[in-house]
């Protein structure tokens, strides 16, 4: 056999080995999967908290990513909350209008078709002390394409809250 003609045989071989196997997809991860269901909220919803209009602006970043949600009450400071995938979880990072950053994970996502994520404190910076007013866990619901919501836990002098928020499209 031609030498010359080996490594271009080899070549050929591969790819006919790629071919005959179907495409290289590589198979995504459930917490993957779970993110892709977070992107399918980008775009504006509306809500109300005790006579309050809130919009929530979501928005695909860093080559689809990140997804940043910008909490935009008529009155009072924005925040923002960025979701990303780490391993077999979800992390959303809250930069909130207290000064803090409190960073959440959910646990693993095992259904990557789940309605509902919920995000537990896995640590929180920009805290002063541990008195001060801080998120410590959400919990996404994503009741069908056009309705959101949002459950915020908080912990403030050692007493305990919920907020919960409901969102259209």
């Amino acid at each position: 056999m031609n030498k010359k003609l080996q490594p271009l045989t080899l070549v050929l071989v591969l790819f006919g080995l790629i071919g005959a196997s179907g495409t290289l997809a590589v198979e995504r991860s459930n917490s993957a999967i779970a993110f892709q269901q977070l992107a399918t909220l980008v775009g504006e919803w509306k809500g109300e908290k005790d006579g309050a209009e809130i919009r929530l602006i979501y928005t695909l970043t860093a080559n689809g990513s990140a997804l940043m949600e910008e909490f935009r009450p008529d009155k009072g400071p924005v925040m923002i909350t960025m979701f990303t995938v780490d391993g077999d979880h979800l992390l959303a990072t809250h930069y909130c209008s207290a000064g803090n950053q409190p960073n959440m994970a959910s646990g693993p996502i095992t259904d990557p078709q789940t309605k509902r994520i919920a995000f537990s404190l896995v640590r929180v910076t920009g805290l002063k002390t541990p008195d001060d007013w801080h998120n410590t866990g959400l919990t996404v619901i994503l009741e069908d394409k056009n309705h959101l919501t949002q459950e915020w836990t908080y912990l403030y002098k050692g007493e305990t809250g919920k907020t919960v928020f409901r969102f259209t499209r």
